[in-house]
């Protein structure tokens, strides 16, 4: 197989969108670094105390330039601006906390063997505002080239390899993601098949290289290694290391992620090691305080749009609609929410039963005659849900989770879905801000059991951002 150096096209946006996230990230730490020193020790010419006769007192001035300095360097030692994490997934969002979290444990270390008294309130803002202001900037940077995406801008042309079925399989999944930036330009296979329609077949494995070539792709994805064997892979490999192209494996192991995946070397065997989806004490009660922190804020900060969506609604009727759920391990509790139907929309079921808009298990009308006009502005905006927040505050839900699911939607289930009763319920979710009810059963199941196996605390946030985006620009909505 020869080798390719492949065309610069897709490197040069990638190049340029880094470059302009440097930028951001330098302006983002400037001024929240002065800003703090600015709130913190005034307009002054202030020092950093030492108690070391050797070490000159530093201006703070001089400080905060060394730490901008030590900020920058950390986030690109960290790989926070790499193309393999930016723009989707949660690894950005983690690297950059991570970052930020240990270069001030450094300074903390240094500073108490050096004997610098840096001022305890400065560093404590910059911290937080640092980080808080880092990830909106790179989830605006998320924003904008996902819209740039829609208009099909922005992707990497990706060829893939493997049999007909892993790489249909794979093409299905990264057609349904548009997010994660690849365009499936064709494949290289074993036997002269077009895997399914839209993926052409651009000759074999072994001609990877004028395929390349052909369709300017920068990435190659090997969905599946069945009938190629390890020595084909580190051929490839050796195709593509000469060119900007990606060479990227997928392990065939679905909705496992994160944290649970280990890779160990083994005498040059690169074992995948998959830890059991069970959750610390530790993370129970963070997921938990973070939902208790969480709820109880939003409840104060909403309470008057509650008031006053309450006090409408109560004019047609009862205020709210309380439903029994399932909720973790089976046990059931009682679900709030504004009332967004008719009186005696239980009663009239049986006259809309008969059409579903959503799938086989779920059930859902669009044009529900028993919605009432408010209902379905609230139910667009999802404000007919706020009332969950007492629910996650008294514990039987969560800010996050899978969905609630309806007692006489058990006997539908099978076996393998009722894992998603591992966690709470919770008021957004995985497959809410992944296409709501234009998704099948399926699909839906998929989501909330990658969610229950594959939980943490910064992939809670993630979702709850796109929530947030949801609601600002709602789409279809599930019960």
């Amino acid at each position: 197989m020869t080798r390719t150096a492949g065309p610069v096209a897709a490197e040069t946006w990638k190049t340029r969108l880094a470059r302009r996230m440097w930028v951001t990230d330098l302006l983002v730490l400037a001024t929240v670094v002065f800003g703090t020193q600015l709130i913190w020790f005034g307009a002054g010419l202030d020092t950093v105390v030492t108690r070391t006769p050797l070490v000159t007192p530093i201006p703070y001035w001089v400080f905060s330039l060394v730490l901008i300095a030590l900020w920058m360097w950390t986030l690109a030692l960290a790989d926070t601006r790499v193309p393999g994490v930016i723009g989707s997934g949660n690894a950005e969002y983690s690297r950059v906390l991570d970052a930020s979290l240990r270069l001030f444990g450094a300074l903390a270390i240094v500073a108490f063997l050096v004997k610098f008294d840096i001022g305890r309130g400065y560093l404590l803002l910059s911290l937080p505002a640092g980080i808080l202001l880092l990830e909106a900037s790179r989830w605006a940077w998320r924003v904008w080239l996902s819209g740039k995406r829609k208009h099909g801008a922005y992707f990497e042309r990706a060829i893939l390899i493997g049999t007909a079925s892993s790489v249909r399989d794979l093409a299905d999944e990264l057609d349904r993601v548009p997010g994660a930036g690849y365009e499936v330009v064709g494949a290289c296979l074993p036997t002269a098949i077009s895997p399914r329609a839209g993926v052409p077949y651009l000759g074999p494995i072994d001609d990877l290289a004028s395929a390349v070539a052909r369709t300017s792709a920068d990435t190659v994805i090997v969905a599946g290694t069945e009938g190629l064997g390890p020595s084909k892979v580190k051929e490839i490999s050796w195709a593509l290391e000469n060119g900007p192209q990606q060479l990227v494996l997928a392990p065939g192991i679905l909705d496992v992620a994160g944290p649970r995946i280990h890779p160990r070397p083994v005498s040059g065997l690169p074992l995948i090691h998959v830890e059991a989806p069970n959750l610390s004490k530790g993370q129970c009660a963070a997921k938990r305080a973070f939902d208790i922190v969480g709820s109880a804020v939003l409840i104060a900060l909403l309470s008057p749009l509650l008031l006053v969506i309450g006090l409408v609604v109560r004019v047609s009727g009862p205020a709210f609609f309380r439903q029994t759920r399932v909720g973790k391990n089976g046990r059931r509790f009682r679900m709030i929410k504004f009332r967004s139907m008719v009186v005696d929309a239980e009663a009239r079921l049986a006259e809309v039963k008969g059409t579903n808009d959503t799938n086989e298990v779920l059930f859902k009308r669009r044009d529900d005659p028993r919605v009432t006009p408010l209902g379905r502005w609230m139910r667009r905006h999802s404000i007919d849900e706020l009332p969950q927040l007492f629910n996650v505050l008294g514990g039987s839900m969560s800010l996050v989770g899978p969905r609630p699911s309806l007692p006489d939607e058990l006997a539908k289930y099978d076996d393998h879905v009722h894992r998603r009763f591992l966690a709470k319920p919770g008021m957004t979710g995985l497959w809410q801000v992944s296409g709501r009810s234009t998704l099948s059963w399926e699909e839906s199941v998929r989501l909330d059991l990658s969610y229950v196996e594959n939980w943490s605390l910064p992939g809670d946030m993630v979702i709850l951002g796109r929530t947030v985006r949801e609601v600002v620009a709602p789409g279809e909505r599930a019960a």
